[in-house]
């Protein structure tokens, strides 16, 4: 009769182990960064009069902002005056 209890006793405790296998791994910290493009917002074309005494490189540059306003925010030219 003990040696029946004992092996009971032996094979419930023996289910109750585990090896570490079944064991969770710890959680990872995931960063993840939103870049939010606000420019076409609060930026616009550069207008120039036929007044305007522009150096080239001054043209150039309102030249190259305008058509990356028009690129990335959609830009549309403005209707010419007769």
């Amino acid at each position: 009769m003990k040696t029946l209890l004992l092996l009971a006793s032996l094979t419930l405790t023996a289910c109750c182990t585990t090896n570490g296998a079944g064991k969770a791994p710890d959680p990872q910290v995931v960063v993840q960064t939103r870049v939010v493009d606000t420019a076409c917002d609060w930026t616009h074309p550069i207008y120039v009069d036929k007044a305007d005494v522009l150096t080239n490189d001054t043209a150039k540059a309102i030249l190259a902002h305008n058509r990356a306003g028009a690129k990335v925010c959609g830009w549309k030219p403005k209707g010419t005056a007769k």
